[in-house]
């Protein structure tokens, strides 16, 4: 089976290209979705009641004061995200091996910090989604509640899209319209099966 790591900064397009991986049948695992569930379970509540009680109750992990906590106690994000990653990294191979035994040939495991995090040591091939920086900072203001200020911040914790782009196997440029991305990504994909695959 392919595991292919997926990722991108902020802006990009990952999840347009991890949507078409889902049409096209190839299961997806998606680390931000996980996180946000993580948090909103009891099971988060519980992982992270020693480390900020006052962000936790029995419904779940409350961001807003999470956020506080963590901006009035500069070592906590770091011993957060140990707690959490530890977590979605055994929801992770859970899903891979799920996906095995349901005779996927091909799965996509969608994680925004993949470099960062040495999260390419775990997969087969890695895919980064780019653009240039005019398109980038466009679609990231053009959220809702994206400020100047935090895109800088977000953009202050990934790595540079240059040595993204250099680490990657493959880079999806989205640089043009939604449809040549689509294309673009159903391309990829054939050239992974044919590659990859030994009855593809």
């Amino acid at each position: 089976m392919i595991i292919i790591g997926l990722t991108g900064s902020i802006a990009m397009g990952k999840t347009e290209v991890a949507k078409v991986f889902r049409e096209q049948g190839i299961p997806v695992f998606d680390a931000d979705q996980e996180v946000h569930a993580l948090y909103d379970s009891h099971q988060g509540a519980t992982l992270l009641k020693h480390l900020a009680p006052q962000a936790v109750s029995e419904l779940g992990v409350d961001r807003a004061k999470l956020s506080t906590a963590i901006l009035e106690d500069k070592g906590l994000l770091e011993k957060i995200e140990r707690v959490v990653h530890a977590e979605i990294a055994t929801r992770r191979q859970r899903f891979v091996e799920t996906s095995r035994t349901k005779g996927h040939d091909m799965v996509l495991i969608d994680v925004p910090l993949l470099f960062e995090k040495s999260g390419d040591k775990d997969v087969n091939v890695t895919v980064v989604v780019s653009a240039p920086l005019h398109l980038q900072r466009e679609r990231a203001l053009a959220r809702p509640g994206m400020t100047a200020e935090k895109l800088e911040l977000i953009l202050a914790r990934q790595m540079p899209d240059s040595e993204k782009r250099a680490r990657a196997d493959h880079v999806l440029e989205n640089n043009a319209t939604r449809d040549v991305l689509r294309a673009r990504t159903l391309q990829l994909i054939e050239h992974l099966k044919q590659k990859m695959l030994p009855d593809a």
